[in-house]
């Protein structure tokens, strides 16, 4: 059968409970690279493949899917285009795009992030295959079985077109009510800075986060956003051109200007030292930490030592735990940390960990957190 023109359904005997995954790609050896290594786990199972995105869109109708692995750069159909038209068949399916490291499709990738996708992986060359596989690898599994499960605790019943088979979604734990979260009080003390750690899902909240705080001339904000070079450059141009703020990748030895933000670039880990009366960043490749670099952890233990209990923190969604290690640092030092609920998350791996660690003071819905930060930071106003 062509691949490059034909869409093949794969029928296999993995286990009902198995993430469900449909890979779209032009590349032949593409798909076939991804789906050896989504095979390699036995919790995922790639049921659907497709060439290009109208492919996608026919395939998904009669497909049963949790996620999604979309190329953007496809004949007949690319795929920023079949993202709304996949969204609309399905939209609760969960889109990964997978996309090349050049600036002009880190500006796609951003694009469909906020038109609907849940998050991107960079898309494997030749040569990266070859030095980063297991990098990729490793990656690609996470995200796709976090966003899996994301999509299955939700449990929405499927909008499908008709002729579709109904699917009964393997049980999940059912999550933590909020009511039973253990919160502990404010830091007593005004923040002179505002500290950020987000990952999947990141993109649209920081830019609605940010949209929604007035600029604030007594108040810089540091932020680690899990992603690679190319990309922080372009999301630091989003969050400029989208918001009141000023926003710029940091760049190594920059004194911290109150009212602008400082975007950690990506393969960098970013912290803050004091230098005499100045507040100055540092970028660093020591190694990653919780597979990341920039890591989050490594930005707020700086950030603890430097500003102690003047500081405070906000976890966005995102899988894994990175910021709980630095998140106990804040709290210890008097400081203040907010999470973002489960229910607005795209994955609450990140704010649930903070959360259920009883380290916050709010865990609140994406639209309560700015009001939140305001009324916090306006305790500093003369």
């Amino acid at each position: 059968m062509n691949m490059d023109e034909n869409t093949a359904k794969q029928q296999v005997s993995a286990s009902a409970d198995a993430i469900q995954v449909m890979v779209v790609d032009d590349s032949a050896v593409i798909r076939g690279l991804i789906t050896r290594m989504l095979k390699s786990d036995e919790d995922i199972d790639v049921v659907a493949f497709a060439a290009n995105g109208e492919l996608a869109v026919r395939e998904l109708s009669r497909a049963d899917v949790d996620v999604i692995i979309l190329d953007i750069e496809m004949p007949v159909m690319d795929g920023l285009t079949a993202l709304p038209k996949l969204l609309e068949v399905d939209p609760e399916v969960k889109i990964l795009m997978a996309s090349t490291l050049t600036l002009n499709n880190a500006e796609i990738s951003l694009r469909a992030l906020q038109a609907g996708a849940a998050d991107y992986v960079p898309k494997p060359t030749a040569t990266r295959e070859i030095s980063g596989g297991d990098e990729f690898r490793r990656d690609l599994l996470a995200k796709v079985k976090a966003l899996g499960a994301a999509r299955r605790q939700r449990q929405h019943p499927q909008r499908r077109t008709p002729g579709a088979k109904p699917r009964t979604l393997a049980p999940v734990p059912k999550p933590s009510a909020p009511a039973a979260l253990e919160l502990r009080q404010a830091g007593a003390q005004a923040p002179d800075i505002l500290a950020i750690g987000s990952s999947t899902g990141g993109p649209q909240a920081l830019l609605f986060l940010i949209k929604n705080i007035p600029l604030d001339p007594r108040l810089p904000i540091v932020i680690t956003q899990h992603m690679p070079a190319t990309f922080t450059t372009i999301l630091a141009q989003h969050i400029s051109q989208s918001t009141e703020w000023p926003c710029t990748e940091a760049t190594d030895g920059e004194a911290i200007v109150p009212g602008n933000i400082y975007l950690a670039p990506g393969e960098f880990h970013m912290v803050v030292e004091a230098e005499g009366t100045q507040r100055v960043l540092h970028l660093n490749q020591d190694p990653p930490e919780n597979f990341c670099r920039p890591a989050v952890d490594v930005m707020l233990r700086s950030v603890a030592r430097v500003y102690a209990g003047r500081v405070l923190t906000v976890i966005l969604t995102g899988m894994g735990q990175d910021g709980l290690k630095g998140s106990e640092m804040i709290t210890g030092a008097g400081g203040t940390v907010i999470a973002q609920d489960e229910a607005t998350s795209v994955v609450w791996g990140m704010p649930g960990a903070v959360a259920t660690a009883g380290l916050c003071s709010a865990v609140l819905p994406l639209a309560e957190l700015a009001p939140y930060i305001r009324k916090t930071a306006s305790r500093g106003a003369s």
